[in-house]
């Protein structure tokens, strides 16, 4: 399909980021595949399904340990020029780019194991399941605009349906 690429462009759903301009949230192209070339079809659906919320997952913990290094990274040297550069405004605002990146893929690798469709969860929790194809489509159908009426209630409203902030945070702290 032409997406093997770091390009963005390429991974751009039109629909989906016009829901982040409007509504607060998106999606990329979903990555389709053929499940008459899998092995396993079970297992491998999960695999396939697991492989978003682990690469978020991935990154966040790649983006704490950068976190942890900095911080670290004073201690170490005891140089003036490296101590100013660390307490420098330029440098808190990296760090603070890299925090929330790592907050932002936290709650990503969370809420895509949320078991509804059309989120990745689903598709591990479908996979253990022996459901026909047409009630997994049925689902589908039905979950999908759940989610997004959902998830524009939480963004319009003082109402907190999905209650992840918290459990990101603590996770943050925990892992920091």
């Amino acid at each position: 399909m032409g997406r093997l690429t770091f390009n963005p462009v390429k991974h751009i759903d039109p629909i989906g980021s016009l829901f982040i301009i409007f509504a607060g949230f998106g999606w990329a192209k979903p990555v389709q595949f053929n499940p008459a070339n899998l092995r396993h079809p079970r297992r491998d659906k999960a695999i396939i399904a697991a492989a978003g919320p682990l690469s978020n997952l991935l990154l966040a913990l790649v983006f704490i340990a950068i976190i942890r290094a900095w911080r670290a990274l004073p201690d170490i040297t005891s140089s003036e020029a490296v101590l100013t550069f660390f307490s420098s405004g330029f440098s808190i605002t990296v760090l603070n780019i890299i925090f929330r990146a790592a907050m932002i893929n936290l709650g990503l690798f969370i809420f895509n194991l949320f078991p509804i469709p059309p989120l990745d969860g689903s598709h591990i929790v479908f996979s253990g399941l022996n459901l026909k194809p047409e009630t997994e489509i049925l689902i589908m159908k039905v979950g999908g605009p759940l989610l997004f009426i959902t998830i524009i209630i939480q963004n319009t409203t003082e109402l907190t349906i999905l209650p992840i902030g918290r459990l990101i945070f603590a996770m943050m702290n925990f892992l920091l």
